[in-house]
């Protein structure tokens, strides 16, 4: 019998305008309090920002069969998907006002499988080492018991963001992108 699973997200503009106005910390404080919406993977994959404070970001998901691979457990990019969120909103927490970050690599080792019996999982997320052009994190999934599921280290790349950015206008049609190769 086919199952179906709705899901709902909010204009990602809103939140990426307001990375360069505001701490990291501050920003993901406004994700965590609903103040700014969660960007639109967390909706898809239905997993949440459960806490952050500065250097440290947590992410929970309850796992469910929409998560699975052909053989019957999570698919590794689930796992992907919530320690690179683990490990680049740690960095991002330490970040001053105008500074963004993006994933350069993630480096995960798998350690065990994760079914619908597993129950919710936790990423938590650390910065290791903060320099001016790159940052380094680690992440580690457990499972409610506190058993170590998956490990994951992250090298991000920091960057200026302009604080004077204004939401795109919503609405607004895509633009046909022309490219050419020569």
């Amino acid at each position: 019998m086919p199952r179906s699973r709705t899901f709902e997200w909010e204009d990602p503009r809103v939140s990426a305008a307001a990375v360069g106005q505001q701490s990291g910390l501050d920003f993901l404080r406004g994700v965590l309090s609903g103040r700014l919406p969660a960007p639109p993977i967390a909706a898809t994959l239905g997993f949440a920002l459960e806490q952050v404070e500065f250097g440290h970001a947590v992410f929970t998901l309850e796992p469910g069969e929409e998560h699975y691979n052909p053989i019957g457990s999570v698919h590794g990019g689930v796992f992907a998907t919530l320690l690179d969120s683990a490990a680049g909103c740690a960095v991002q927490s330490v970040l001053p006002a105008g500074t963004g970050y993006t994933s350069l690599d993630l480096n995960l080792k798998f350690l065990r499988p994760i079914t619908v019996d597993t129950g919710k999982v936790r990423a938590v997320g650390a910065v290791l080492n903060q320099g001016r052009r790159t940052a380094l994190a680690q992440a580690e999934l457990f499972d409610s018991t506190d058993r170590l599921l998956a490990h994951a280290t992250s090298s991000c790349m920091l960057f200026p963001v302009p604080s004077n950015s204004a939401p795109a206008e919503t609405g607004t049609e895509p633009q046909e992108v022309k490219r050419s190769r020569t």
